[in-house]
């Protein structure tokens, strides 16, 4: 194996040690809703949430967390969505079958742009 091969290795695991780390801190553990951003407030994505997803294999095959851990944040994850209020109201989580793709961190709801600035 070649230095480059090597360097390449390090950062792979630096990128998936922060990506992980990432999800770990801005992860409400109550409902596996991800932070889209570290600004004050702001809300929950649906892209960053299937994000933390793909990212908790990852965590465990490289040793960053438990596969328990992994378990337990998978599983309410996927119980909030399944959970969720889904239908035409305001402030339902989606519709239809579709996720919002912007939700109040805390309750899961759908807010509106104004709501986060």
């Amino acid at each position: 194996m070649s230095n480059t091969e090597l360097s390449i290795e390090a950062e792979l695991e630096l990128l998936q040690r922060q990506s992980v780390s990432y999800v770990l801190h801005e992860t409400n553990p109550a409902n596996g809703l991800v932070i889209d951003k570290t600004a004050p407030d702001w809300p929950a994505s649906i892209a960053a949430t299937g994000f933390a997803l793909a990212t908790d294999p990852v965590g465990v095959e490289r040793g960053f967390m438990s596969r328990a851990a992994a378990v337990e944040r998978t599983l309410a994850t996927l119980r909030f969505f399944w959970n969720s209020s889904h239908g035409p109201e305001p402030d339902a989580s989606g519709y239809q079958g579709f996720c919002y793709h912007f939700l109040d961190m805390r309750t899961g709801r759908r807010g509106t742009a104004r709501d986060w600035k």
